[in-house]
């Protein structure tokens, strides 16, 4: 995905960090064992997270061990064992990568050797897990018809990246899945949506490529200026998106400890926002 979602570390315990560090780890290695070593450039911690949420609310208990890794030779780290959970997980972090990658080309016409870098994998992991391949090329299938109209309602051009949040977690879970984690799915894709749009804004413009913000707010000549004058109106659509987050957050029956969970729902999410949103010169500041 886009690595956006991220923890709040200066409010983390120690235990989480050192757990999410091995999930992460795990993950890679997941990418290298199912999809070969050069995909393991496309690992990012959206799908950590999804890992350590899906593992917990399934209650697959995780193992970790100390181990060496490509990147840490010498010294061994403690790293979660890669289960067939973290595989699958795994694979969908590959098949999103090269979708990503394809889409920028339709957008730019640039980055083809990035997207044929990552081709070999790609079909590995579609043919590993063709319904995930599907359910994602059908929301950029979407997402480009929207694109197309120049479509400036904020809501509508998020609702396919949750539409596929949705899809994703059904066939993770299958009969496990609850209203509330599919709805916390959608959520946390329509924020990923658009928490990017908002932070590519500049370099949208400039290379004139499609942005919601950029259709809704005409008049916004850079993201300073956007934010500078519809400061209100983004506090707005960031806040309810992760309103119901939070809300949905404390309705799910966890199967294990949860204080990762929070910390990257409830303060890593409204960190990662105002971060966005405070890039630009104006000196009140947001509150999420």
């Amino acid at each position: 995905m886009f690595g956006y979602i991220k923890a709040d570390l200066p409010n983390m315990y120690v235990k989480d960090t050192v757990l999410y560090q091995a999930m992460y780890c795990s993950l890679c290695k997941g990418i290298g064992q199912t999809c070969g070593q050069k995909a393991r450039f496309a690992l990012n911690y959206d799908l950590t997270f999804l890992s350590v949420l899906m593992h917990n609310l399934m209650g697959e208990d995780v193992k970790v061990e100390k181990q060496h890794c490509a990147v840490h030779l010498i010294r061994k780290r403690p790293i979660a064992l890669t289960d067939d959970l973290t595989k699958k997980i795994a694979i969908l972090n590959v098949i999103l990568a090269y979708h990503k990658l394809n889409d920028d080309v339709i957008d730019s016409g640039k980055g083809r050797i990035k997207r044929s870098f990552f081709k070999k994998a790609y079909k590995k992991a579609k043919r590993l897990e063709p319904e995930m391949d599907i359910a994602v090329k059908i929301m950029y299938d979407n997402l480009l018809r929207l694109e197309k109209s120049n479509c400036d309602s904020i809501d509508m051009i998020a609702d396919p990246f949750g539409n596929m949040m949705q899809d994703i977690v059904k066939i993770i879970m299958q009969d496990k899945l609850t209203e509330e984690v599919s709805e916390l799915a959608y959520y946390l894709g329509k924020w990923i949506y658009l928490i990017d749009a908002l932070d590519d804004f500049d370099k949208d413009k400039k290379k004139k490529n499609y942005n919601v913000f950029i259709c809704a707010y005409k008049d916004a000549n850079t993201q300073d200026e956007l934010i500078c004058k519809y400061k209100q109106d983004l506090i707005l659509v960031f806040s309810s998106v992760l309103s119901r987050i939070g809300e949905l957050t404390s309705k799910i029956n966890y199967k294990f400890n949860h204080d990762l969970i929070d910390n990257v729902l409830y303060r890593g999410l409204s960190a990662q926002t105002k971060r966005i949103m405070e890039k630009e010169k104006c000196k009140n500041t947001s509150k999420f």
